[in-house]
């Protein structure tokens, strides 16, 4: 997931830079929801992951 929003990251970029402001800033809303979404569920494995036994 965090592949898909650096992926997403560096098409805006260079998007903006060629001049597509449009496909620019659809890539960069993509690349915030991946990153979002990867970050929720980095904090659900973190909380119910392995969990030891006792």
């Amino acid at each position: 997931m965090l592949n898909l929003a650096l992926l997403f990251l560096v098409v805006a970029i260079i998007a903006a830079i060629l001049g597509f402001g449009v496909i620019a800033g659809a890539a960069a809303t993509l690349a915030k929801i991946a990153f979002f979404v990867f970050l929720v569920l980095f904090v659900v494995s973190l909380l119910f992951g392995r969990r030891a036994a006792v």
